[in-house]
């Protein structure tokens, strides 16, 4: 059961999802627990101490999505991340308009986003080494190709929900997978696709 200060939290985030963490006022959270805004400033002081807290939990999620790095050597292991990533992003979907504000309050948010960013870039182009060296990706003859690659697999996980919600288009987990395999299928060689089709046949019919 949560407690008080939890329900402020999940309120907060459930508000900045809705309006934008800019647009969200301390009276809205208090009226959406049904507390007085007293009562919020008793375990809140402001809103900047909200706002603070909740991406407390936002970098404590993306960092346990980091730590699933190559926990088994598959393209099996690398979809259960994907799909982190997808409830991830969902959940906290105020990132995106939070993240690209002119004048943030707290700028060592963004700070701490540059680090995540960078290091899920560098992940994503990891395990595409990995898989050229197991066979199952065809060696780069372009130089710099899967680095542009691993940059467009890196957009797609992070903007592929909001333009989904823009556009008025399903989001789901099947669509959201195949987005972002979709930028390897092409690259994948015999060994790759047989692989790929027996450890993921749902997405290899898309």
């Amino acid at each position: 059961m949560q407690n008080t200060k939890e329900k402020i939290l999940w309120a907060s985030i459930k508000l900045f999802n809705e309006h934008g963490v800019a647009n969200v006022r301390l009276q809205q959270i208090a009226d959406e627990i049904g507390i007085s805004v007293g009562n919020l400033a008793y375990h809140y002081r402001n809103k900047e101490a909200i706002v603070s807290s909740v991406y407390d939990i936002l970098f404590e999620d993306f960092g346990h999505i980091l730590s699933q790095y190559l926990q088994s050597p598959s393209f099996a292991d690398f979809d259960r991340q994907i799909l982190l990533y997808f409830e991830f992003f969902k959940t906290y979907q105020f990132y995106i308009t939070d993240l690209f504000s002119m004048e943030h309050a707290l700028p060592e948010i963004k700070a701490e986003w540059q680090l995540f960013m960078n290091k899920m870039i560098l992940q994503i182009r990891t395990r595409i080494d990995f898989h050229i060296n197991r066979g199952e990706l065809v060696s780069e003859t372009v130089q710099g190709t899967y680095n542009l690659i691993s940059e467009s697999i890196w957009m797609t996980i992070v903007f592929w929900i909001p333009q989904q919600t823009m556009r008025n288009k399903p989001v789901t987990e099947t669509r959201f997978r195949s987005a972002v395999w979709n930028h390897l299928k092409p690259y994948l060689t015999q060994k790759g696709l047989d692989t790929f089709e027996f450890s993921l046949p749902v997405l290899s019919q898309n």
